[in-house]
């Protein structure tokens, strides 16, 4: 899910910055050119760490710029297919709940929530087992699989991704503490 990477690549600092400490401003830029951006390769960029390597620069005829080649030290998201994921509820609806996991938010449809029917409580916003009673409400965290994956490197906001809980030792982390002290007394 985070990772810890290595990018090269080149960056374009303009003659407004070039009297300022130039390792200062390349790494504000990386930062606005690479911060919340979707790759499919590396994922999503969360934050630049550190550079950890930076050319002499040259100048291109007919532009006032500097381009620097430069490798860099990034941390990133990439959730990937039947990754187990924790993640806390932040809006239940009436076909299900939108877990927030990283920078990023997945769906858990009500039909992979539990064996259980599920109903959605409209009055109390929560999304009830019909016989266990056992449910879901916004601030729960949860542990999930992810199960569909569709990320956008162009509108990162439609990425989707979609999540169940229809496994042993996945769910409410509420309901799985129960389960293990019902274990642990033998029940």
């Amino acid at each position: 899910m985070y990772a810890r990477i290595k990018i090269k690549d080149t960056v374009r600092v303009p003659p407004s910055r070039l009297g300022e400490d130039i390792h200062i401003v390349i790494e504000d830029l990386l930062w606005e050119q690479f911060e919340g951006k979707l790759d499919r390769e590396y994922g999503m960029i969360i934050g630049i760490e550190s550079i950890e390597d930076l050319d002499q620069g040259r100048i291109i005829e007919g532009d006032g710029a500097v381009y620097f080649d430069v490798v860099f030290n990034a941390i990133s998201f990439k959730p990937s297919m039947q990754e187990v994921v924790e993640g806390e509820v932040v809006e239940v609806v009436e076909f299900g709940a939108f877990v927030s996991i990283g920078p990023l938010d997945a769906l858990l449809h009500m039909s992979q929530i539990t064996d259980d029917y599920v109903i959605f409580d409209d009055k109390n916003k929560r999304l009830l087992g019909k016989e266990s009673k056992r449910s879901i409400s916004e601030g729960d965290f949860v542990r999930a699989r992810i199960v569909a994956l569709s990320l956008k490197e162009r509108e990162p906001e439609k990425s989707k991704i979609g999540l169940t809980m229809r496994q042993p030792w996945l769910g409410n982390l509420k309901w799985i503490e129960e389960d293990i002290n019902k274990l642990q007394k033998g029940e």
